[in-house]
């Protein structure tokens, strides 16, 4: 008798901290690899998952407390070696989130770790953050992603910050500033401003409504 093929979902939940693009990972519980730290993931359940964005929610909220502003599948990883205890499929998403959310839930069990300072994780979850990274670091060069990354209100130089951290590279600030005006995505919140050090107080943005609900309209019922 064939032995059934394990399918679960994982997730690569990025924050930036220290000005660093950052993975969270959360102790497993059991074997294989029991203690060891690991992309948050597990099974998928048939019985109650109508599909696998409905299983990447429902474990992101389980291992992380989170619901994030934003979650994008990024592809399969299936066969024969990757996981000890036979045939594997992982259908994975990453996500994105403000740090202080991770900082202030507290939740325990999860550690962050600079994506470039990586030791070996368990199965195959090194080559699953490197494909994330991958993703994140393109996207990055013409779409409004690192916005989610930055919290409710954010000013432009901090902004900056999440998008050298995503791209691996520091920017030109003119050009940056020009981007996000063709990319239409802001708008000002009147009346509020940040204070950095000895800098004039900045201007605080935050992203457009038909934006920030990307997530509600993609995950049916919430």
């Amino acid at each position: 008798m064939l032995e059934p093929i394990i399918s679960t979902v994982d997730i690569v939940l990025l924050i930036i901290q220290e000005d660093r693009l950052c993975v969270t990972l959360s102790k497993r519980d059991k074997e294989p690899y029991a203690n060891q730290e690991a992309l948050p993931g597990g099974y998928i359940h048939a019985q109650d998952d109508r599909d696998c964005l409905d299983a990447a929610v429902r474990i992101l909220q389980q291992k992380t407390g989170l619901l994030p502003p934003y979650l994008e599948q990024l592809k399969t990883f299936a066969g024969a070696a990757r996981d000890p205890r036979g045939w594997s499929i992982s259908v994975v998403y990453f996500a994105l989130v403000d740090a202080d959310l991770i900082l202030s839930a507290n939740h325990p069990g999860l550690t962050i770790c600079a994506v470039d300072a990586l030791r070996r994780l368990p199965f195959d979850h090194n080559d699953i953050i490197a494909a994330a990274v991958e993703r994140i670091r393109n996207k990055s060069q013409y779409s409004s992603l690192p916005c989610y990354l930055a919290g409710e209100t954010f000013s432009l130089p901090r902004l900056q910050k999440m998008y050298e951290a995503c791209l691996g590279e520091t920017l030109n600030k003119v050009s940056f500033r020009r981007k996000m005006e063709e990319l239409g995505v802001l708008e000002t919140v009147e009346g509020q401003t940040e204070t950095a050090g000895a800098h004039r107080p900045a201007q605080l943005y935050r992203l457009k409504s038909e934006f920030k609900n990307q997530l509600k309209l993609l995950v049916r019922g919430l």
